[in-house]
Order: structure tokens, then C-alpha cells, then sequence
């Protein structure tokens, strides 16, 4: 697997920050993608540092993907 460099992590934090600001202004399924994705490249990023367990690096994937599939799931209302 391609490693993610500093610039793919900043871009993810853009992400996740662009996401915020997304649900802030109303558009909650935008900004719920946005943030899911963002939190799985970080996550992805850190896979194989020794500073986490196995439990905390799936989790935290877990977490991301149920964020996508709530945000995928949303009416179109929202």
C-alpha cells in the first residue's frame, strides 16, 4: 500500500475542516462524507506506527465507515 506523505494528511485535515463547516451551514450529508473520509485517510495514514494498538486503529475505521453509512443513509431533507 502507497504511503500517505504530510501533504495527503493536511489535505485530510482540510477535509475534515471543510466538513465541519458544511454541516455548520446546513449541509450535514456533504459535511458527514467529508468528515468520514477524512478521518479514514488519517487513520490509514497511521496503520503502521507502532504508537497504537490493533483495537484503536480498527476502531477508529469502524467509526469513519459507520459515519459514512449514516451520512449515506440521511433523507434528502437534511
Amino acid at each position: 500500500m502507497r504511503e500517505i506523505n504530510t501533504i495527503g494528511l493536511r489535505l485530510a485535515y482540510l477535509l475534515i475542516a471543510a466538513g465541519f463547516l458544511a454541516g455548520v451551514f446546513s449541509l450535514v450529508r456533504l459535511g458527514s462524507i467529508a468528515i468520514a473520509i477524512g478521518m479514514a485517510i488519517i487513520t490509514l495514514a497511521h496503520w503502521q506506527s507502532a504508537k497504537s494498538g490493533k483495537v484503536e486503529r480498527y476502531l477508529a475505521l469502524l467509526i469513519s465507515l459507520a459515519l459514512l453509512a449514516v451520512a449515506i443513509s440521511l433523507p434528502r431533507g437534511l
